[in-house]
């Protein structure tokens, strides 16, 4: 086994026990959010439903499946590196992972979201939740390899394909955060290939809102050098 890859761990098998519908309630019985959050989340489901006729944000399937595929998607993070302070979405987009992960990170103090997104107009409705709500976060309208942080977890979904996303994060994960990339049932064949440009350690995590969903956690990430 190449250095690249370390050795997957134990199967883990995947028993979803979510409710049906898995609505706001759902939502607050598995994540334990309190009220306040939870109206947070119904103001940006109310500013994204809004802005999406006018920016096409998202496709129509977001909308009503908020609170599982989307809400909770994002909040599941949280469980995997409980002690995270500082965050950066790169590829925001719409604000999933990173809105729901500031609204829910609201009342720690310390705790800041950086939302790295290189559309304009994603930005702006990004800028207007954060202000609406008063969130910990900071709209940087830049491409995510062109901007320097020091995080604590550097995450994205739907950007690309590992290898590319691994170069657009680089400049977080060499500075010691921690990678959380959302990927789907194709993600071995990713970390195949990733793991020819890069040499790191991968911890394939099931999603718990989607049987076919992996969470990739990878630490200790190096360039390969060539030849």
């Amino acid at each position: 086994m190449s250095d690249a890859l370390a050795p997957p761990e134990p199967p883990v098998e995947i028993h979803l026990a979510l409710a049906d519908p898995f609505d706001r309630a759902a939502f607050a019985a598995a994540t334990g959010a309190a009220e306040p959050r939870l109206a947070d989340l119904d103001r940006f489901l109310a500013l994204l439903t809004e802005r999406n006729t006018q920016l096409n944000l998202v496709g129509p399937s977001a909308l009503t499946a908020f609170w599982l595929r989307h809400a909770y998607d994002s909040a599941q993070l949280l469980t995997l590196a409980p002690d995270a302070l500082i965050w950066a979405d790169i590829g925001a987009g719409a604000g999933f992972p990173g809105l729901v992960l500031a609204i829910l990170l609201k009342d720690r103090p310390g705790a800041h979201v950086h939302l790295v997104e290189s559309m304009a107009k994603r930005c702006r409705f990004l800028e207007e939740v954060c202000t609406d709500l008063a969130l910990p976060a900071t709209v940087h309208n830049l491409r995510a390899e062109d901007l320097e942080l020091k995080v604590d977890v550097v995450t994205a979904r739907a950007v690309a394909p590992l290898v590319k996303l691994l170069g657009y994060a680089w400049p977080y994960l060499c500075r010691g955060a921690t990678g959380l990339f959302f990927k789907g049932q194709d993600v071995e064949a990713e970390l195949k290939v990733a793991a020819r440009s890069w040499k790191f350690h991968a911890r394939l995590i099931p999603s718990q809102s989607s049987e076919q969903g992996r969470i990739v956690q990878l630490k200790r990430i190096s360039r390969v050098r060539p030849g």
